[in-house]
């Protein structure tokens, strides 16, 4: 089976790691993969299998990659065409129609899309909603990484439920387990030293770190702890100068994007997720699998699904600062058993979401 997958780039993201996660598990499965990228650049470019074929083409602007799209698909005929993120699920669409190929298009939904296309994104959401209502009912099936996000693309796009598929994110647990044992340099987890909450996500609107840094500054009034957020974006500057407002420069460090987090997450004393919305938050399956006790936000969708309903991690309202430092303070009391989370990311593991897509491409090609 030949199996494209086409995405903007390969920066460090959750969307963008579950691409490499699937090319890399087709890839193993023994079939033949090629990996579309708008612009081939991004931190996780280096982890692509040699044997993966890249396509570069080479644009900064996703929109100019339709028709090199469609000459492409034209060209190389893969049986199946997979694309993640609303905007690339557009494109990917548009791509398919104007190729005049028959290749079986499927849909990764990686986000909640009526919170992804609100008025944080007013400028081009009600045009990108208003394209997705058009283009994804072509689609052969969208896939949905959370049964919320499925009722959601269900009821936001009047998607027929013979279209839609849930299947939960691929992730490399035996990968993570054996990164988070790697030495850690940082000063913060030498011996004798703080309590350190982690958070980890680009510093973006959605992951809602001035939520996290208040909740903070009402944790650090009971406990002498630190703050570390791992990650790179836009929002780097707003929280900088949030941090020093909140007169936490010296209990918080922002150093960016590190390529093995799991080291991080499997010293942390509490893993912070403080998202306003996921589509599923493979982050926290990650820190599961390192054992982590977890603090989250309830946000649609994923984390209660991934957490069952609170009995692997702590949930909390969105939003909601004081709750949030309440929830972490009490975590930092009561860490949860390391095995029993390392035991629940099995649920949620590469083999059986390689496994479910590779059943459902054979079921579309078999149609």
């Amino acid at each position: 089976m030949r199996i494209a997958i086409f995405s903007p780039s390969l920066e460090s993201g959750g969307a963008e790691r579950v691409v490499v996660n699937l090319a890399q598990g087709f890839r193993r499965a023994q079939h033949e993969v090629h990996l579309v990228l708008a612009n081939a650049h991004g931190e996780l470019l280096p982890e692509i299998s040699p044997q993966i074929k890249i396509i570069n083409l080479n644009k900064n602007r996703i929109s100019d990659c339709i028709l090199p799209l469609a000459r492409y698909i034209r060209s190389e005929k893969p049986d199946v065409f997979l694309s993640a993120q609303t905007h690339a699920n557009i494109i990917a669409s548009l791509s398919v129609l104007f190729s005049f190929h028959t290749t079986r298009l499927v849909l990764g939904e990686h986000t909640t899309v009526a919170i992804h296309l609100t008025p944080l994104y007013r400028n081009k959401g009600w045009l990108m909603l208003k394209l997705a209502k058009k283009l994804y009912p072509w689609a052969d099936v969208i896939v949905a990484v959370s049964k919320g996000a499925a009722q959601n693309i269900a009821q936001l796009l009047k998607i027929s439920e013979d279209k839609l598929h849930t299947i939960y994110n691929p992730v490399q647990i035996a990968e993570v387990e054996r990164k988070a044992n790697d030495a850690l340099a940082h000063p913060w987890f030498a011996p004798g030293e703080k309590p350190v909450l982690l958070a980890v996500g680009r510093l973006t609107a959605a992951k809602d770190y001035p939520t996290l840094l208040r909740a903070f500054s009402l944790v650090v009034e009971k406990k002498d702890v630190r703050l570390l957020i791992l990650g790179e974006g836009e929002e780097r500057n707003e929280l900088e100068k949030l941090i020093i407002s909140l007169r936490l420069a010296k209990n918080v460090d922002l150093p960016g994007y590190v390529a093995n987090p799991y080291a991080y997450m499997s010293r942390a004393s509490v893993f912070v997720l403080s998202s306003s919305w996921e589509g599923f938050a493979v982050v926290l399956v990650e820190a599961l699998s390192c054992g982590a006790t977890i603090v989250s936000t309830n946000c649609p969708s994923g984390p209660a699904e991934i957490l069952e309903n609170g009995r692997y991690g702590s949930l909390v309202p969105v939003g909601d600062a004081p709750a949030l430092a309440f929830a972490i303070l009490e975590a930092l009391e009561n860490k949860r058993d390391a095995t029993l989370q390392r035991k629940r990311a099995q649920n949620f593991s590469e083999d059986r979401a390689i496994s479910a897509y590779l059943t459902l491409f054979r079921s579309l090609l078999n149609d």
